[in-house]
C-alpha cells in the first residue's frame, strides 16, 4: 500500500469518512435551505454529539451545500472567554461578499458592509486607543445609528436582520454556522436567541446552523426560555456498523484497493463506530499493510500505532489541559464506569474520593468550562470525549 496516497489521511483529498452516516441531516438541510429562500418559516439547527463524531465536517459539508444554491454562508469557531463581535464580523463579511457577486446594487452591499462595521469596532472596549483598536479590514465607512448601540442583544437584531434583506434582495439566503456554540458568552448566547426570535417573526432568511457539545440544549434554554422553539435539535451519534462499513470501504475502494470483512470486523471494534477513530485505525492498517487487500492482522499490527497518536493528539491534548485536582476527578470518573462510555453520579465521584459533593464542585464546573465532560442529566456527568474512561485506565501516572 502507497503510504503517500493513504485515502485515511488529513488532507488526502477524498470524501471525510466522518460524513458517511449522515445523508439524513444533509437531506433535512436541503429542506431548510429551499423553505427559507421561499420565505416560509423554518427553525435553526443545532447539531450536538460527543467529540470525534463528526460535527466540524458536517457543518462543512452544510455551509458548501448553501454556497452551491448561491447562499452566502460562514462560519464561527467559538472561543471559551472571547467575544462574539470579532469572528462573528468575520463570518457575516466572507456571507456578504458571497451575496455581492449576485447583487446589482452596488450602494446596497456597501450600505450594509457599513453597518456591519460599525458592529464589528464595537468590539474594541470603550476608551481603547485607537492604536488598539481591532480593525475588521471592511473597505467601506462605518455607518451610523444601526448595530452599533454596543448592547449585543439589540446589535445582533439589527444586524442580522440586514443582512437577510441583503440575501432577500437576490432570491437566496445567509448561513451563519457556529461551531463549539456551548462557549459563546452567556450575553452572546442570549443576544443569538433574540436574534434568531426576530428573524423567525419576520421570516427573514438567515438561518443559523450550531455544532456543540450534549449539554449545548440546556446552555440555550439557560439563557432564553423560548429557545426550544427557536432551534431543531439533531443529536450526531457514532455510525451504525453498516455506515462505519461504508466509512472504509469508499476511500479503499476510490483507491482501487480492497479490505477483508475481518479487517472490517476489527476496525468496528477498535473504533468504536466514532468517525474520529475510523480515521485514525483506518489511516494506520492502510500504512501497515505490506499489500492488496488490508487484513484483521494489518488492523491488530496497526492498532498500536494508532493508540499511540490518538494518546498524544486526541486524549493527550486534552488531559493536559486539566489542573491536578481535575485529573483526579477524571480518573474516578474512569475508574467508576470501568472505563466505558457512561455517565456517573456526581455523588458516587465525591464518595468515590472520600470528599464532599461540595468540595469537588469547583473541579467538576471547570471541566464543564474546559469541554472535557458535561452534565448528561441532574446529578450526572459524563465525558464529552468517546473512549476517554478507557485512556485513563490505561494511562501510566
Amino acid at each position: 500500500m502507497d503510504p503517500v496516497r493513504n485515502p485515511f489521511a488529513p488532507g488526502a483529498g477524498q470524501r471525510p469518512p466522518e460524513l458517511a452516516g449522515r445523508d439524513k441531516e444533509v437531506a433535512a438541510f436541503e429542506v431548510v435551505l429551499e423553505r427559507v429562500a421561499r420565505g416560509r418559516p423554518e427553525r435553526s439547527l443545532v447539531l450536538t454529539g460527543l467529540r470525534g463524531v463528526g460535527k466540524t465536517v458536517l457543518l462543512g459539508e452544510l455551509r458548501s451545500m448553501a454556497v452551491k444554491r448561491g447562499w452566502g454562508a460562514g462560519k464561527v469557531e467559538a472561543r471559551p472567554d472571547a467575544d462574539l463581535r470579532r469572528p462573528l464580523s468575520a463570518a457575516l463579511h466572507r456571507a456578504i461578499r458571497d451575496l455581492a457577486v449576485r447583487h446589482r446594487a452596488p450602494d446596497r452591499v456597501e450600505a450594509i458592509l457599513g453597518i456591519l462595521k460599525a458592529f464589528a469596532l464595537r468590539a474594541a472596549p470603550d476608551g481603547a486607543k485607537l492604536r488598539d483598536r481591532w480593525q475588521p479590514g471592511i473597505d467601506v465607512p462605518a455607518a451610523s445609528g444601526r448595530a452599533d448601540s454596543g448592547d449585543i442583544e439589540i446589535d445582533l437584531v439589527e444586524l442580522f436582520t440586514d443582512v437577510a434583506e441583503l440575501a432577500q434582495d437576490v432570491g437566496t439566503g445567509v448561513a451563519l454556522l457556529i461551531d463549539e456554540m456551548q462557549d459563546l458568552k452567556p450575553d452572546d448566547i442570549s443576544a443569538l436567541c433574540a436574534a434568531c426570535h426576530e428573524l423567525s417573526q419576520l421570516g427573514a432568511p438567515l438561518v443559523v446552523v450550531g455544532a456543540g457539545l450534549p449539554h449545548l440544549p440546556a446552555v440555550l434554554s439557560a439563557s432564553k426560555s423560548y429557545s426550544e422553539r427557536l432551534f431543531r435539535y439533531v443529536r450526531i451519534d457514532r455510525l451504525s456498523r453498516e455506515d462505519a462499513d461504508r466509512a472504509v470501504l469508499a476511500p479503499v475502494e476510490r483507491e482501487d484497493a480492497g479490505i477483508t470483512d475481518e479487517a472490517l470486523d476489527a476496525l468496528f471494534d477498535a473504533s468504536g463506530g466514532y468517525p474520529y477513530f475510523i480515521q485514525a485505525y483506518g489511516k494506520a492498517a492502510w500504512d501497515a499493510a505490506p499489500a492488496d487487500p488490508i487484513s484483521a492482522l494489518d488492523v491488530s499490527v496497526a492498532a498500536p500505532e494508532a493508540d499511540a497518536e490518538l494518546a498524544v493528539g486526541f486524549f493527550g491534548s486534552r488531559y493536559e489541559r486539566a489542573t491536578p485536582a481535575e485529573r483526579e476527578y477524571l480518573r474516578s470518573m474512569a475508574e467508576l464506569t470501568d472505563g466505558k462510555d457512561a455517565g456517573v453520579n456526581t455523588a458516587q465521584v465525591a464518595d468515590h474520593l472520600g470528599r464532599k459533593p461540595s468540595s469537588l464542585s469547583p473541579a467538576r464546573d471547570s471541566l464543564i468550562k474546559k469541554g472535557l465532560v458535561y452534565s448528561a442529566e441532574r446529578g450526572q456527568i459524563a465525558f464529552t470525549v468517546p473512549h476517554f474512561g478507557r485512556f485513563l485506565l490505561g494511562r501510566e501516572e
